[in-house]
């Protein structure tokens, strides 16, 4: 007997309400012009790593417990002697979320890890590229519940880009809205 494939909630109202919606609103002549999530990249930039080369390691193993995915670690590509970075340096780390883990984490940064954000009124409905992809930052990780609050001896901000498959900024921003992001009025 063939194990049930688990799907994501927020797949599911994907597949079942926000296509309709989207359908509705845009009347697409083909389903497969419908837009869509590709994927979220979640980037995590460690300044501090000049003085301590364990800080992008650290803050790679929060990462992987927010993403529920291993991070690459990035690294300087040239050097700076201003900002003491040295070619090849660990300076941060990055995360490419797809699939069931991308619907998963956009479940809990919506509902869970937006509303703990201090002074939150709402994600700028201007931070479009021009290309249907929204690119956000969180001046603190500790708003994820998976961060054990006891044990953060250092806040790192992160840059959250959810890449989506429309055409337009004006399709990209409908659909987010669908997924129940909280744009500011």
């Amino acid at each position: 007997m063939a194990e049930a494939k688990y799907e994501p909630r927020l797949k599911k109202e994907y597949v079942s309400r926000i296509r309709k919606a989207m359908q509705e609103k845009f009347n697409y002549a083909n389903e497969m012009m419908i837009p869509k999530i590709d994927k979220i990249v979640i980037n995590m930039g460690v300044g501090e790593a000049t003085a301590d080369s364990k800080k992008p390691t650290v803050a790679a193993a929060d990462l992987a417990a927010i993403a529920g995915q291993k991070p690459v670690i990035t690294r300087a590509r040239n050097s700076i002697a201003g900002f003491k970075v040295r070619e090849n340096m660990p300076i941060g780390a990055k995360v490419t979320l797809r699939g069931a883990r991308m619907y998963e984490f956009l479940d809990r940064f919506v509902n869970i890890a937006l509303p703990r954000v201090r002074d939150f009124r709402g994600l700028n409905p201007k931070s479009f590229d021009g290309r249907g992809n929204f690119a956000m930052g969180i001046k603190e990780h500790i708003v994820f519940p998976e961060i054990n609050y006891d044990k953060v001896d250092q806040m790192w901000g992160m840059d959250i880009i959810v890449c989506t498959t429309a055409n337009t900024d004006d399709e990209a921003r409908a659909l987010l809205k669908e997924f129940n992001f909280p744009f500011r009025q």
